[in-house]
């Protein structure tokens, strides 16, 4: 005869998840304005007509939120947990890819989340 296992049930068991930038480390989470996920980028750059050219209006290092205006003058309000608005400062020329949600500043690609 054998014991029957502790089976514990997923409520005692589930705990909440959080993503690791909150604790100053690299983020571990791929949701909106955390990091870029490979299948994203490869979206990204496969619909190359969708980018738009903007330039940074605002920046901001300390809350991640950035401010890029398009070249047609649409105005967007991004945030992202990875450092974006640390290596996009204010008039800082960017792409932004809307449908997707990825903001490239030169040869870097962030996931930005719309504020």
């Amino acid at each position: 005869m054998s014991t029957p296992l502790n089976h514990l049930p997923p409520s005692q068991v589930r705990e909440r998840s959080a993503c690791m930038c909150a604790h100053g480390a690299v983020c571990s989470s791929f949701a909106s304005g955390h990091g870029l996920h490979l299948i994203q980028a490869r979206l990204a750059s496969a619909t190359p007509s969708e980018w738009v050219d903007a330039i940074v209006e605002r920046a901001d290092a300390v809350t991640g939120e950035l401010v890029v205006r398009t070249l047609e003058g649409d105005a967007h309000a991004l945030w992202n947990a990875t450092g974006a608005a640390l290596e996009a400062a204010a008039g800082t020329p960017v792409a932004l890819h809307v449908r997707y949600g990825v903001l490239a500043v030169g040869r870097t690609q962030f996931n930005v989340a719309t504020v």
